[in-house]
């Protein structure tokens, strides 16, 4: 794909009234955050070691087994009215909270560690006993089998009828092995990450929506004596099978001793009532961790992920022998990825999932949004980071690291999204939630590393020109930040126009057609 020259990329200026993306400030960028990572260390985990606060130039080796549950019943809570309106939003808010402040009493309980818990889905970590026990692989998956039961067996019975709160239904999927822990979230918000197969595997297994019950990879089947399956995501464990677990596990708590604990929490520690105002654009002025119930935002703004396509099989192909440039890459092109959204286009990254960012987006005033230019805007948003994450690739591959074959897989949509943070104070985390959220993460994960896409109400709502970018299937293929903002300006958006004329503003005319020139035309998927 052509990158526009860095002449032409030179005449935007720092001080533009417009959003804009800039060839030589990412390059800047970049460059200093590959110097960051020029020395890097792998060690092998421990139990001496500390998994918080991670250098970022650091990463551990950690044998463990991963545990993912998803809750299946979250589309049926912001579906509950045909109107996403306040009441669904904190109905599921609650929904949500009632259930994390459940499921880490239980991780607590059984000493696993919680990695994250990232809307419906939560994921959660076993290191214990160490691989200097015997058979510390098979009782490190005993554990999370019986945790995972636990954990099943506590959501059905933490609904709430007089707040017309269900129990949740689960689906849990685990996997055991080798992963990398490197440092996950900026700026007072860090904890460990953790990349490799094992953790996306357990995430794939419990990602099928359609089915209850507790999944295992072959590789944790095999490891307990268990026979391999064809179709793992299809096989759930017996009765017979859990219970094994269960009694060589041994957990020293039960259900029931969870939900009187989890019950009596709740009456100190009341969830309290959700109390929603707006956040006045930029979005980047919102300050996630001073948000509790009582200070929620909710109001219409695009949802947008993005995700380091490959990255899982690139880890498991250089965590042995070269894990040093896996973390490089993976610094360089989250912490550009995140300067893009908050710096460049001054929207909100809302957290890191694995490889993947997931931010907010949206103008307008403090009563309004403007949907058409957020869409418009969000459009340029994602070429722009798509401009980045190649431009990273190339200086990365010029200092002689490896980054594999990767690529990168956008979607946003548009919708009223409600942002907050749930559990109690002291142990509280961020959480948006929407339809759209949704929506706007479906659209990524059917992207290959080369596309964006834009779910329907944003494209509904999109100027002429987003709609004849996209086109009918609503997926473009190679946007980069050049293309999509001469493609819409080219159409008469008006975002893109005022970019466009700010970036062209005093140069010559060579430079104007030079930027024409060089710009690739976006190859729309299936249209």
């Amino acid at each position: 794909m052509l990158e526009p020259s860095k002449a032409a990329c030179r005449i935007q200026s720092e001080k533009s009234v417009s959003k804009n993306w800039n060839h030589d400030r990412a390059a800047e960028h970049i460059d200093k955050k590959i110097a960051d990572v020029k020395d890097v260390t792998i060690k092998d985990y421990t139990r001496d070691m500390s998994l918080e606060s991670i250098p970022k130039n650091v990463a551990y080796r950690v044998d463990g087994v991963h545990l993912y549950a998803d809750i299946l019943n979250l589309d049926d809570m912001l579906n509950i009215t045909n109107v996403e309106g306040v009441d669904c939003h904190k109905r599921t808010l609650r929904f949500l909270d009632q259930h994390y402040r459940a499921v880490k009493r239980i991780l607590d309980k059984v000493d696993a560690r919680r990695v994250d818990f990232h809307s419906q889905r939560l994921h959660s970590l076993f290191t214990k006993p160490y691989n200097s026990e015997t058979n510390a692989e098979i009782k490190r998956i005993q554990r999370a089998v019986a945790t995972a039961q636990l954990i099943i067996d506590v959501l059905a019975e933490t609904g709430d009828d007089d707040e017309q709160i269900p129990a949740a239904k689960v689906r849990i999927g685990i996997d055991s092995g080798r992963a990398l822990a490197v440092n996950n979230g900026r700026n007072g918000y860090r904890e460990p990450l953790f990349l490799g197969d094992p953790a996306n595997h357990a995430a794939k297994l419990a990602s099928n929506k359609n089915v209850k019950g507790i999944y295992l990879t072959n590789a944790a089947r095999k490891a307990i004596g268990l026979a391999e399956k064809e179709s793992p995501e299809k096989s759930a464990l017996s009765a017979d099978e859990i219970h094994a677990c269960q009694e060589a596990a041994k957990l020293d708590v039960t259900a029931d001793e969870v939900i009187k604990d989890w019950r009596d929490d709740l009456e100190k520690n009341p969830i309290g009532g959700y109390q929603f105002t707006r956040q006045t654009p930029p979005l980047r002025d919102m300050d996630i961790s001073a948000l509790t119930p009582a200070n929620s935002k909710r109001q219409e703004m695009i949802s947008l992920y993005a995700d380091i396509d490959g990255f899982t099989a690139y880890v498991a192909e250089h965590i042995d022998d070269n894990a040093e440039d896996v973390v490089r890459t993976l610094h360089v092109l989250r912490a550009e990825m995140e300067r893009v959204v908050t710096s460049d286009f001054q929207g909100r990254r809302v957290r890191f999932i694995g490889d993947c960012v997931h931010a907010l987006y949206c103008d307008g005033t403090a009563q309004t949004t403007d949907e058409e230019k957020s869409v418009s805007e969000s459009t340029r948003l994602a070429g722009a980071l798509r401009s980045s994450f190649n431009l990273g690739m190339e200086r990365l591959r010029a200092k002689g690291y490896k980054t594999g074959d990767l690529g990168l897989a956008i979607g946003f949509d548009l919708g009223t999204i409600a942002v907050t943070r749930l559990g109690k104070k002291g142990d509280r985390i961020r959480c948006a939630i929407g339809r759209k959220v949704l929506e706007s993460e479906n659209r990524q994960c059917a992207c290959s590393g080369t596309e964006t896409a834009i779910g329907q109400d944003a494209y509904d709502a999109g100027s002429d020109a987003v709609k004849e970018l996209f086109g009918k299937n609503r997926r473009v293929a190679n946007m980069d930040y050049v293309e999509a903002t001469e493609a819409l300006a080219d159409k008469g958006d008006e975002s893109a126009k005022q970019a466009r004329a700010e970036a062209y503003a005093g140069a010559p005319a060579i430079i104007r057609a030079d930027i024409r020139d060089v710009r690739p035309h976006a190859n729309t998927a299936g249209n």
